[in-house]
């Protein structure tokens, strides 16, 4: 398992770490870790052109040296100094190395100005320069290092960082971000105004939460880890990966006395006569997930596409999704027969005969998977969740289904992704799918857990309603609602992959994937 944290969490581990170490031992093991991936990241070191972004702090630093590695090893190295202070045995390193220093003028910085006398030597013997300057070595570098701001910087960028950030977006050299894209929160992925865009970010210690969620992932290109010794001072995480090992080791395998009752019975309460595709969708991904039986309860229209498409379910006609008016939801509901979880709302609908059907559902006694037009009823009514104490309730919104949960503009959800998804466990007292560019599982007193398999190709209609039933089938199997979404998030993922996807390959992909993952050889411990 992944694991990952917040700034606070790895500075205390880092000066719980350097207590035990001479001076600069952490700090060196970074900026060799990292002068390791830029020079695998350029291929050939001698003669390539080299920039380093060096903030104020311990980044800039780290960055320097890096950058006097490279140097030593015959890349052209420029630092631009954009910090009011710069580290001095960085920057004698690197001009040792034989590297030059670029000072920013106006917007902020001087290197002669408050930086020590190491600087100002630095200054003196390169001279200063200024926008037009800085920008001509920028779109002349083969790999710019982004060592402006550390794990510690929070909200936006402010100047000379969100120009230069702008500068190097706009440059053809690749990006490498030491520890955290500046402009990132390290700690939740949040982004206030600009931000870098790196192609590799080479972080030290462990993971960082915002490497891992939107919209600070994004920024973040391929993710390495250098160990600098942290791992006997980091606490528990905030944030957790599963690995295709950890998947494989959570999903159900049937036995030798297995039947399709010990398998898993999924009841699916979904479709209506405008959306009869979302019920043959969420039945097909509870089916093809391995359910021992599916039971399908609704209206008349989606009944006919689910019979023809799975003869393999057990189908009944709700007369109360019909209209008749005399019908009993939740007798009918009950008399659907016996099931291990229920997945309500893919395509139910949201009058009054489909509030009645989710009333009737969430008053069962099993887990209960609530997705789509069930999310939009709970909204309305959101003791629909809440009264339910006798079974836990797992819910797979998007970020316009859960603004409509809290109450709170969707914009924000997207910028705050991990904020929002522990605040509505929270509140409502379930666990939570949040579906998107970045999959989170959140439920109150667990750390979240980050899906690391999305993929772009699922953002097409249907596949959220195959992620229903596939995850209604892992519940149904044992799986608790924590496990459930976050191993149903993992293979769902993968079964997008492929692209391009329309939502019934996804369905039809998944026992492939499934068998792909249970029979992964063990990684060596």
């Amino acid at each position: 398992m992944r694991t990952a944290y917040t700034s606070d969490q790895i500075r205390a581990a880092e000066a719980a770490l350097m207590a035990t170490l001479p001076e600069g031992t952490l700090m060196r093991r970074a900026a060799a870790g990292l002068a390791v991936s830029c020079a695998a990241m350029l291929g050939r070191v001698y003669g390539s052109r080299v920039v380093v972004l060096a903030g104020s702090g311990d980044n800039g630093g780290d960055a320097l040296y890096a950058g006097a590695r490279l140097a030593a090893r015959g890349a052209r190295v420029h630092a631009v100094l954009a910090g009011s202070r710069v580290h001095e045995a960085g920057l004698a390193a690197l001009r040792g190395a034989g590297g030059r220093v670029v000072g920013l003028r106006g917007g902020g910085t001087d290197v002669r100005d408050g930086s020590g006398p190491g600087a100002a030597d630095a200054a003196s013997r390169a001279g200063t320069a200024g926008t037009d300057a800085v920008r001509e070595v920028i779109d002349a570098a083969d790999l710019v290092l982004d060592g402006l701001v550390g794990i510690g910087g929070t909200g936006a960028l402010r100047e000379p960082y969100a120009r230069l950030a702008a500068i190097t977006e706009e440059s053809a050299a690749a990006v490498v971000a030491v520890d955290v894209p500046s402009g990132v929160d390290a700690s939740s992925g949040r982004i206030d105004g600009r931000a870098v865009r790196a192609d590799l970010t080479v972080t030290f210690g462990a993971l960082k939460i915002g490497l891992l969620v939107d919209p600070g992932s994004g920024q973040a290109g391929r993710v390495e880890l250098v160990d600098i010794g942290l791992g006997p001072y980091l606490p528990d995480p905030d944030a957790t990966a599963l690995t295709g090992e950890d998947v494989a080791l959570r999903l159900p395998r049937p036995g030798a006395s297995s039947d399709k009752y010990r398998r898993g019975v999924v009841g699916v309460a979904a479709g209506s006569r405008r959306y009869t595709g979302a019920a043959v969708l969420a039945v097909g991904g509870a089916i093809r997930a391995g359910a021992g039986m599916v039971r399908y309860a609704g209206a008349a229209e989606p009944v006919a596409q689910v019979r023809a498409r799975w003869p393999e379910a057990v189908i009944t006609e709700l007369a109360s999704a019909n209209g008749d008016g005399a019908a009993d939801p939740a007798k009918e509901i009950a008399e659907v027969g016996r099931v291990q979880a229920w997945v309500l709302g893919p395509g139910l609908g949201t009058g009054p005969e489909a509030h009645a059907v989710a009333r009737a559902v969430l008053a069962s006694d099993v887990p209960v998977l609530v997705d789509a037009d069930g999310l939009t009823l709970a909204a309305r009514e959101r003791e629909l969740l809440r009264r339910r104490t006798g079974a836990p309730v797992l819910i797979t919104p998007h970020a316009g289904e859960l603004s409509r949960l809290l109450g709170v503009p969707r914009e924000r959800i997207e910028a705050r992704r991990l904020e929002h998804a522990r605040q509505a466990a929270a509140e409502l007292g379930v666990t939570v799918l949040l579906k998107g560019s970045t999959t989170l599982v959140a439920e109150e007193g667990r750390p979240v857990r980050v899906n690391p398999t999305g993929s772009p190709w699922l953002a097409t209609g249907g596949t959220g309603d195959v992620l229903a039933g596939l995850a209604g089938t892992l519940l149904a199997a044992g799986l608790d609602c924590y496990d459930a979404a976050s191993c149903a998030a993992y293979l769902h993922g993968i079964a997008g992959q492929r692209g391009p996807v329309a939502a019934a390959d996804v369905a039809q992909a998944l026992p492939e994937v499934m068998r792909s993952v249970i029979n992964r050889p063990r990684q060596p411990r």
